[in-house]
């Protein structure tokens, strides 16, 4: 019993490490009526592999009114947020989704720290004003992937 779940952790952290290294994924929210809404975003795994951040950016948006993913966690914050490999050798798809409660983060050391992240990991933030704009930040739950992650 003991080495099954050493090697359902390893498994596990495999599919992590593996999610840490994409580029976008695609944040899945829904609202009170649970309506969904799907949109691709960057991301960042804190080093631990409990949450996942998501900050909004400078991008243009109709700034009216908050954000559809915002609003949908203000109402229903549970989330799924999933990154896949397609390919057309077939024996190379993978995918891995995270799945969990979120929080919207204005400001404070876990708001700048997850921001501060995203920067490194993506250029392009590091020219646009973020401190301003809130984060998302998953609460990871529960993770399950398929396919082949390893190469």
């Amino acid at each position: 019993m003991v080495s099954y779940l050493v090697i359902a952790m390893t498994d596990r952290a495999l599919a992590l490490e593996w999610l840490s290294r994409q580029r976008v994924a695609r944040l899945a929210t829904a609202d009170k009526t649970l309506a969904p809404h799907v949109v691709p975003v960057c991301f960042i795994l804190a080093t631990e592999g409990g949450s996942v951040y998501i900050t909004i950016d400078e991008k243009p948006k109709d700034t009216g009114r908050p954000l559809k993913r915002i609003r949908n966690i203000l109402e229903n914050p549970q989330v799924a947020l999933i990154a896949d490999r397609w390919d057309e050798d077939w024996s190379q798809l993978a995918w891995v989704m995270a799945r969990g409660s979120a929080d919207i983060l204005h400001d404070g050391t876990e708001h700048r720290a997850a921001q501060a992240a995203l920067r490194e990991k993506y250029p392009q933030y590091q020219s646009m004003t973020l401190a301003c704009l809130p984060v998302i930040a998953i609460r990871i739950e529960r993770v399950t992937w398929w396919g082949r992650l390893g190469g």
